[in-house]
């Protein structure tokens, strides 16, 4: 039979983590948090013996308080924008919580093969922990949010994102957790051991490098300066699509852009699918916007929804277009589940109203789409979600001089979605060393500069403009060479080497620590 406490302890671990992210940023809590968990899973003294169940369980509970709370605007999106009743948003926030959680924790079930070393257990705990979040990002088509590295963008282990991206962070923070975990357990026959010596000095000193390593550039600045204008037209998403509030949306639109162009900008920015139409719907629009950038000699970057014919039948994206001295489309290539597309679509659909949203009929774009080019340049267009993809950023941005992400985070209500999602957008700004321009409908709208720094940001909810500058860079990041396959080897390594080191004298067993003394 479960002990209960070890499972309530798992479960307050796991809400623990949600308070290193925005908007609370005590990136503390994301230590004791991942602290507490290694704590309940490792060897020592008073460590009850673990089999592959008990870790997995103790695993599940953590992913679920982590999930339950880092994911609650799930919640709000399925029943303010979804149409669902509260009960059914809670049936549906559950099973997403749940199928998260159980990601979490599958890697875990091998961690009590490495119980016997205590250099073993920190290399595999650090190591299964980034096996879990890898996982997460493309299992079931992928939700890669709240990893433990979001909460330490401003942290000395910021310097590690060039590097080794959010995934490493996290990889970095699980070791040093693993190894404080260790230390509490009293797992050590003595603090001066060589062993004990060993992994406090390779905890230590991760975080002081982390620090040295973030006076690097990695990426050169360019005298390419621009200066952008952002509109944040605050659109109810429940009126966004009602035929009645088209017109009042573009006015909106168009009445804002007519104010930054006395304000010296060289590119105006509209967010994600801000007009409320297809874009062959709507001919006369289209050509106005045209004639408008090229009369101004003021490119505009927007968001809309472009239907074309394939196969006979009509095919729907999320797009970028670009109106001005060289029109330009992308498509987003990485889609919301049941927001953008429902999956086994002749299953589900119309079975309950969240099946039926309004936009959920669009089709991905094709893979290897070019920058986008305004204002003379490059942009890494990525739409919404795609800009939590770490290696999809990585991937699009090498030929980028500027990262841009359009989003409608109206979805998530006044909820801490946003925050979070802005978060993330900061440090893909800091994986990639570019600057990052977000254009969203309620916010955040935001520029962040190459070391994951808003410098510019209004405040959510109201209708405003936003005007700043950002500078070209160019080149690569060693995250941007290696991707997301050089941290899948790493971990691979460590979980070899710990393999290898469970054959040393230094045992546990049984919770006490036994075997020839160091």
């Amino acid at each position: 039979m479960r002990k209960p406490l070890p499972a309530v302890a798992a479960l307050i671990a796991g809400g623990l983590m949600t308070l290193s992210f925005a908007p609370y940023n005590l990136w503390w809590c994301g230590l004791l948090s991942l602290g507490l968990f290694a704590w309940l899973l490792a060897p020592g003294l008073k460590a009850q013996k673990l089999s592959g169940k008990n870790t997995f369980w103790l695993a599940l509970c953590y992913g679920v308080g982590l999930f339950a709370t880092g994911g609650s605007w799930v919640y709000v999106s399925i029943t303010d924008f979804g149409n669902s009743s509260p009960l059914l948003g809670v049936i549906l926030t559950g099973a997403f919580v749940g199928i998260l959680a159980v990601l979490l924790a599958l890697p875990f079930v091998l961690i009590s093969r490495f119980r016997t070393n205590p250099i073993s257990f920190a290399l595999a705990f650090a190591a299964l922990w980034f096996f879990s979040e890898w996982l997460r990002t493309w299992m079931f088509t992928g939700f890669p949010w709240l990893f433990a590295g979001y909460g330490h963008i401003h942290t000395w282990l910021a310097g590690w994102a060039p590097i080794v991206s959010v995934y490493g962070i996290g990889l970095l923070l699980a070791f040093t957790a693993a190894v404080i975990a260790l230390f509490a357990r009293r797992t050590f026959e003595s603090w001066k051991s060589p062993t004990a010596i060993t992994l406090a000095a390779v905890a230590l000193l991760i975080w002081p490098l982390g620090l040295l390593l973030s006076s690097i550039q990695w990426t050169e600045a360019s005298e390419d300066t621009r200066t952008i204008g952002l509109v944040q037209a605050n659109i109810p998403q429940e009126k966004k699509w009602l035929p009645e509030f088209r017109g009042k949306t573009i006015r909106r639109y168009q009445t804002a852009t007519q104010d930054l162009h006395s304000q010296g900008v060289d590119v105006i920015i509209w967010p994600e699918a801000a007009l409320p139409l297809l874009y062959h719907q709507a001919p006369n629009l289209i050509e106005a916007l045209q004639e408008n950038a090229l009369n101004t000699q003021k490119d505009l970057i927007t968001g809309i929804l472009y239907d074309t014919e394939r196969d006979h039948r009509r095919v729907v994206h999320n797009s970028a277009a670009v109106f001005g001295s060289d029109q330009q489309l992308y498509h987003k290539r990485h889609l919301v589940p049941f927001g953008e597309y429902v999956p086994l679509e002749d299953w589900i659909r119309g079975t309950i109203e969240f099946f039926n949203l309004p936009t959920s009929f669009i089709r991905p774009g094709p893979e290897g789409q070019q920058p986008l080019t305004a204002g003379g340049l490059s942009w890494a267009p990525l739409i919404c979600y795609e800009i939590v993809y770490p290696q999809l950023v990585a991937e699009s941005s090498g030929d980028a001089q500027v990262l841009l992400t359009l989003s409608n985070d109206a979805w998530f209500g006044d909820s801490i979605g946003p925050l979070q999602h802005m978060q993330m957008a900061q440090m893909r700004a800091l994986e990639t060393r570019r600057y990052l321009v977000r254009g969203t409908n309620t916010g955040v709208t935001a520029i962040v500069s190459p070391d994951g720094v808003i410098t510019e940001q209004l405040p959510q909810f109201e209708q405003a403009t936003l005007v700043g500058q950002v500078q070209a860079r160019s080149g690569l990041t060693p995250f941007m060479v290696i991707g997301v396959w050089g941290l899948v080897a790493l971990a691979t390594l460590m979980l070899l080497a710990a393999v290898i080191l469970q054959k040393r004298p230094e045992t546990v067993t049984d919770g006490a620590l036994t075997g020839a003394p160091d």
